[in-house]
């Protein structure tokens, strides 16, 4: 086999990025990553970790809020600007409230948002994308 079509070689591999949808009472829980832009929650899987635990722990360490998965969203490949892509795997978690936040050292601002408000914001389309996505599958589930 050609050593560049092979699926193990480094250069056919994306990094993951699991991320957290936290809405409550309409508003959205973002942070402010290095590049000035708001994103939602979340990080990099550790070696031998599930994706739902790892969003969990992410949300933990980034905002100290204790969350729950409630369902996947549909993944997307983020292109960073100069840097390469990211294969985002979202998912939509809840939280009991947003009360006593912590802003870990990963980012600069920690905000909550109306989601009526995130067109006045810098945040990346793929994340208005999910988020969008998110209040869609929970409206539709409330009316079932």
């Amino acid at each position: 086999m050609n050593k560049l079509s092979d699926s193990n070689h480094p250069s056919t591999r994306l990094p993951l990025s699991i991320k957290g949808v936290l809405i409550h009472e309409g508003q959205v829980l973002l942070l402010k990553n290095e590049r000035d832009e708001w994103e939602l929650p979340g990080g990099k899987l550790e070696p031998g970790e599930a994706p739902l635990t790892c969003v969990t722990r992410e949300i933990w360490e980034e905002t100290g809020l204790a969350s729950q998965v409630e369902f996947p969203l549909t993944p997307y490949l983020y292109d960073i600007a100069g840097a390469g892509s990211v294969l985002i795997i979202p998912f939509s978690c809840r939280a009991s409230n947003f009360e006593n936040l912590a802003l870990s050292h990963e980012h600069k601002e920690i905000g909550v948002f109306p989601l009526a408000d995130l067109g006045k914001i810098k945040l990346p389309i793929g994340y208005r994308k999910v988020i969008q996505e998110a209040v869609t599958v929970k409206r539709s589930k409330l009316r079932a």
